[in-house]
């Protein structure tokens, strides 16, 4: 009876601690803040944002300083709206650029700041303007294959 008593209140800890652990690998890997959040919102409007999803880096100067928050539709003007998640200690210009780009050939898309030497600072919830789409390599095979691609010569 007490060796069945001591097997069960082992299995009950090893448990609680299993949970535990599984608990802090969501919040990790979710990248889930409990304790205050030091990050702000930016939008930035782009016609195209293929291959782009949530949860993709922002990088600077290739340093990755936040995270694709969101990525909606604007049904009003068909382009897409990205939130942006940057850090709170990156302060940008209304001046700067962002760009989709590729982490080498077939790597994820992520979005690159270009800073911008305006003197007006964007504040949170503000709209970057200066956008540029990703390339589409479908696109240009396409012209290439269907001759829609003239040569200078």
């Amino acid at each position: 009876m007490i060796n069945n008593r001591i097997i069960e209140i082992t299995v009950g800890v090893f448990v609680f601690i299993a949970l535990l652990c599984v608990g802090y690998l969501t919040i990790q890997l979710g990248q889930l803040r409990l304790l205050g959040d030091n990050y702000y919102t930016l939008k930035a409007r782009f016609s195209s944002v293929a291959g782009l999803k949530e949860g993709n880096d922002i990088r600077i100067a290739g340093v990755k300083v936040g995270r694709v928050d969101k990525i909606v539709l604007n049904k009003e003007y068909f382009v897409s709206i990205v939130t942006l998640k940057l850090r709170d200690d990156i302060e940008l210009c209304d001046d700067s650029l962002a760009s989709i780009k590729t982490s080498g050939l077939i790597g994820d898309k992520y979005v690159s700041i270009s800073p911008g030497g305006s003197g007006i600072i964007l504040k949170p919830g503000d709209m970057i303007i200066e956008t540029q789409s990703p390339l589409d390599f479908e696109e240009l095979v396409s012209k290439y294959v269907f001759g829609g691609v003239e040569g200078k010569e």
